[in-house]
């Protein structure tokens, strides 16, 4: 016969664990003996690791004394349940855990790995960092609103990203961060950059260059974003409009400046509000 103490012991659990499950009914509470004290026999301890067990798969106390009254056959059913609900919670810790690891690669964890592929070839092909981060920040919205326009929208980068004049533009655009808004080079850029947008334009057709179909609140805030962490770019959106185009995130035709006061007139800076948006 045992006591209390040897018997939380000998089951792996504590005096106060014993206590509470006499508090739920799930085990019986032996009299006291002549000395005051309370004995168990063998079979208390073999009912109280059945309880420990089951309490340690996360089944329910209430759920424990159903189990522990079952027959054979039902409590042989009820564990296999229980082992079925345990093994699906062990894939979702896993899945939880890839997550929590993919916390060290950064951009793996909330962007596509096409999204991540081409940021790392905007890498590759010596982009600065600080416009792979506009990038990267651009995209995380759009990947989370807009899931399965991705692949169509990556296909159109990678388009893109062959042609050497786009990828010019890009380490062009990336030397002129540091530059003042009055730089002539930020001049040069929207030039280029008008043009090849008209090329395309005119070779693709207008629906391939703003073809986003992004919401006009989201627009602006990704819009924002670039003239917050670049700010150049708001300077060259201003160029761009006095060239007809406008836009950074959706890009628009409008109507281009007269030729002698693109490179001498210089409108006020546009605010977000007023760049394309929709």
């Amino acid at each position: 016969m045992l006591t209390i103490g040897e018997l939380a012991f000998y089951a792996g659990v504590t005096v106060r664990a014993v206590r509470h499950y006499h508090a739920r009914g799930l085990l019986p509470e032996p009299e006291r003996d002549h000395s005051g004290y309370r004995r168990y026999d063998a079979t208390a301890m073999v009912e109280l690791i059945k309880i420990r067990t089951l309490a340690e798969a996360g089944v329910p106390l209430t759920r424990v004394r159903e189990l522990l009254q079952a027959g054979e056959e039902e409590f042989r059913a009820a564990v296999a349940e229980i082992d079925k609900r345990l093994r699906a919670e062990i894939r979702q810790r896993q899945r939880r855990r890839e997550r929590i690891a993919r916390l060290t690669s950064g951009e793996n964890l909330v962007l596509p790995p096409m999204v991540v592929d081409y940021l790392d070839r905007l890498r590759a092909l010596g982009v600065d960092e600080r416009i792979v981060q506009v990038e990267r920040d651009g995209w995380i919205p759009l990947a989370a609103r807009s899931p399965e326009r991705v692949p169509e929208w990556m296909a159109r980068k990678r388009e893109q990203l062959a042609d050497p004049r786009l990828v010019d533009f890009y380490l062009t655009l990336g030397r002129a961060l540091d530059r003042a808004e009055d730089d002539p080079r930020l001049v040069e850029l929207a030039d280029e950059l008008a043009a090849y947008l008209t090329r395309m334009a005119d070779e693709l057709g207008e629906d391939y260059v703003d073809d986003t179909g992004i919401e006009p609140p989201l627009v602006k805030l990704m819009d924002a974003l670039v003239f917050d962490s670049v700010p150049p770019a708001r300077r060259l959106i201003e160029l761009l409009r006095q060239r007809g185009w406008t836009g950074w995130t959706e890009l628009k035709r409008v109507d281009a400046a007269p030729l002698d006061n693109r490179r001498t007139t210089r409108s006020p800076v546009l605010s977000p509000d007023d760049v394309n948006l929709g």
